[in-house]
């Protein structure tokens, strides 16, 4: 039995498809799409395993079209010209390039006329932002659908489907009684989750028919990898990662690194999370992880696999070894919940904007000081609404870099804001 088990059971029809009820539902755009019997171009952005590429199949099998498929992993320019060459001649085509993400600019260019002239439609799925990965001239010309995690519920509902398609699994006439560890072990996944389901079930004893946490969790530590070149350990491995660095230990952190570069992760995607990690993370402890983790990403995107490993490492260490702050992270989510809380107060009159005759009547701007006529460049005055002013939203952490801060704004408000 060479072909696995998510591939046996994948739907052919819209209604089989678990799951994105808010696009394939009764009356939703795809269903609706269907229907009319034309497609467009478009790009499916979600997590692994949550039906893009099955998506884009049922779209070509109900459309009556000719399909052709396409890994961004392993394909270039070459490829995508092949097959427009392909549908030119056969009139027209439905192309479905999984993680487009991973096309450069160049590769992406190269799909811009086939799609303006209506030789091929696109279908492209990611699990990156498409406003980040995919060039604004290219996205301009699809619509962009967001695919939802599936939930529990789509999980067991996947498995409870498979055992009726399956001819094998139905014969081994498997009772589930705990869900937990598949649960976990698949992560949301829902490829993940049925060749989990295989390979556990075709590991069981003679005789055996119970599925239970247990039993999962000792054949997955037999048979497993501990990280798998598809990625599928995506989520665990970045969290560890994450956490390493947070918690101040460049050992772990390069180690994780290096099981993703192993295991064929982005460097972009790894980069990217290094610019966020820079400012939740570390802030003002060290303003300059942030520049470095944003000069990380520019040069890994001039640069690329095998070489960017070092500027990975280089940043991954500088951050990990860096005094940690996530006072600047706190600030914004204390202001984001007071502004939620409070609506839309009015802006003070001194620091309103006056740019008309009559704003200037009605004293827009009137009573503004500006700091800079002041000594140390600094003059107490209000600029919070009336109702929340007072309020202490930053609160410096406990660095040498922001205890200066601290001083500082401490000599400016004196005992307003308890700095």
């Amino acid at each position: 039995m060479n072909i696995p088990l998510a591939e046996r059971v994948r739907p052919v029809k819209l209604e089989d498809l678990i799951g994105q009820e808010h696009l394939v539902g009764p009356g939703r755009v795809l269903e609706q799409m269907i229907k009319s019997g034309q497609a467009r171009s478009m790009i499916f952005w979600g997590p692994p395993g949550v039906g893009k590429t099955t998506l884009a199949q049922i779209i070509a099998s109900s459309l009556n079209m000719l399909f052709f498929t396409l890994s961004a992993i392993d394909s270039g320019v070459k490829e995508v010209r092949q097959v427009i060459e392909q549908a030119r001649k056969a009139g027209h085509a439905l192309l479905f390039i999984d993680e487009i993400h991973r096309f450069n600019k160049a590769q992406q260019d190269s799909l811009l006329g086939a799609v303006e002239k209506g030789i091929i439609t696109l279908i492209g799925a990611t699990t990156e932002n498409p406003s980040f990965e995919v060039i604004s001239a290219l996205l301009s010309r699809c619509q962009v659908y967001v695919l939802q995690p599936l939930t529990e519920d789509h999980m067991m509902a996947l498995v409870q489907q498979a055992m009726q398609k399956d001819e094998w699994l139905r014969n081994k006439e498997i009772v589930i009684t705990e869900w937990e560890a598949l649960m976990q072990l698949s992560g949301g996944d829902a490829r993940k989750l049925l060749n989990l389901t295989e390979l556990v079930v075709g590991s069981l004893p003679e005789g055996a028919h119970e599925l239970n946490n247990k039993v999962v969790q000792e054949i997955v530590q037999k048979k497993m990898a501990l990280y798998d070149k598809t990625g599928e350990q995506h989520y665990d491995i970045i969290s560890a990662f994450i956490k390493s660095i947070r918690g101040s230990d460049p050992n772990a952190a390069v180690y994780y690194l290096a099981r993703m570069i192993e295991g064929g992760e982005d460097p972009k995607f790894i980069a990217r999370r290094l610019i966020i990690l820079a400012s939740e993370d570390i802030g003002n402890a060290n303003p300059n992880a942030l520049l470095l983790a944003t000069s990380c990403f520019q040069a890994v995107e001039m640069i690329g696999y095998p070489e960017c490993r070092i500027i990975l490492s280089q940043t991954v260490t500088y951050l990990a070894s860096s005094a940690k702050s996530n006072a600047a992270y706190m600030a914004i989510n204390r202001a984001q919940e007071l502004v939620a809380k409070t609506g839309d107060l009015p802006v003070p009159l001194p620091i309103r904007n006056a740019p008309t005759g009559l704003m200037k009547k009605l004293d827009y701007g009137k009573g503004y000081q500006y700091s800079h006529d002041y000594p140390g460049n600094f003059v107490d005055q209000e600029f919070l609404p009336d109702s929340i002013k007072g309020a202490k939203l930053y609160d410096p952490g406990n660095n040498a870099s922001e205890a200066r801060m601290r001083e500082y704004l401490r000599q400016c408000w004196k005992e307003k804001y308890g700095y």
